[in-house]
């Protein structure tokens, strides 16, 4: 049994992207092997891969044993059950990430959405209705900001917001536990100004495909 505290955490977004590598085959195995010719990674290194499975795809994972120059394991990602990872569909691209940038002053976070969804069937011939499970609710993450307007990142934050452009998200534990994602971030440009507490404006990360977590 573990327990951890978020003192020390840190909030991390890029928009930096390397060139587009293809994924020339990518295994039903835990983890899975990815094939790319050439790739040149090394054993976790942060890649962003966009894939034919749907639960695989838009996702950061990280770099895993590396076989050869030729395939490496994507670790994280679990696609031995065939029915949601079709043999030979996960083919796609990975992209290395790099040049973090730390979100300033973060003082809270709120979970938004990521449960399961359901439909409500009331079938005539039955008086108790039941629900079929249709898949997760989008999922986001809202952090609240110590606002300070010099603040560089602050800066680079707003122009990534005001262009929509997806970004690379990393939650970092002060023991290296980290918790990735991919999406649009977006901030407010007013801040919020309560009697009693600092100025804060909120900045919101919605992720477009699976987030995944790494223990130290």
């Amino acid at each position: 049994m573990s327990y951890k505290t978020p003192e020390g955490c840190k909030f991390l977004f890029s928009t930096t992207f390397a060139a587009a590598k293809t994924v020339t085959t990518l295994s039903n195995a835990d983890p899975a092997i990815a094939g790319v010719t050439a790739h040149g990674y090394t054993e976790g290194q942060e890649i962003l891969l966009t894939s034919g499975w749907e639960d695989a795809t838009d996702a950061v994972y990280l770099v895993g044993t590396v076989g050869g120059v030729d395939n490496f394991a994507v670790a994280g990602l679990d696609t031995t059950d065939t029915d949601w990872f079709a043999p030979g569909g996960g083919v796609g691209t990975v992209q290395l990430i790099s040049n973090w940038i730390e979100i300033p002053q973060v003082l809270t976070t709120t979970p938004n959405g990521g449960d399961p969804r359901f439909v409500d069937v009331n079938p005539l011939a039955r008086r108790n209705g039941f629900q079929i499970p249709t898949g997760f609710n989008p999922a986001s993450l809202s952090l609240t900001l110590g606002h300070d307007a010099g603040n560089a990142n602050y800066k680079t934050m707003k122009d990534v917001s005001r262009t929509l452009q997806k970004v690379a998200f990393k939650q970092l534990l002060a023991d290296g536990s980290a918790t990735y994602g991919y999406g649009v971030l977006t901030v407010q440009n007013i801040a919020q100004l309560t009697s009693g507490q600092v100025n804060q404006v909120t900045a919101v990360f919605a992720a477009q495909g699976a987030t995944n977590e790494y223990e130290a």
